[in-house]
């Protein structure tokens, strides 16, 4: 079994927030600005783009779920905001949850737990973490 890993495509100016909440609770991080070589995404269970303008949304997750040997992967919006309609059309596209960016880091550690659950094909861990006394 690996590490699971995360994807996350198109953060401003490769600084995302979540990173180190990501790898502080086990996760392996990998960030790209653009859509990297496919190698680089085969290697990650769960790709986590960030959504900068809606009106794309649905036409991304249908293109990202066409790419080959691309499966089920699990996919992950990050959008500004999002609308109830918003998240539902976006998930009927192909995305497996959308978010906020203001949601936080835990939530979206807690959905991506969630979703990595429902599909026990990926076969990766997240290391054991003890935690200090403080």
């Amino acid at each position: 079994m690996k590490q699971c890993s995360i994807l996350i495509i198109n953060c401003r100016n490769g600084a995302c927030p979540y990173v180190q909440e990501l790898e502080r609770r086990g996760f392996r991080v990998t960030e790209s600005k653009d859509w990297p070589p496919d190698d680089v995404v085969l290697d990650s269970q769960v790709v986590l783009v960030v959504v900068r303008n809606l009106d794309t949304i649905g036409m991304l997750a249908a293109r990202m779920r066409a790419k080959p040997r691309f499966g089920r992967r699990i996919l992950v919006a990050l959008v500004p905001t999002v609308s109830e309609s918003d998240r539902r059309a976006a998930i009927g596209a192909g995305f497996d949850d959308v978010m906020g960016e203001s949601a936080g880091a835990r939530v979206l550690i807690a959905r991506i737990m969630r979703i990595l659950r429902l599909r026990p094909e990926h076969r990766c861990f997240l290391p054991e973490h003890k935690h200090r006394a403080a």
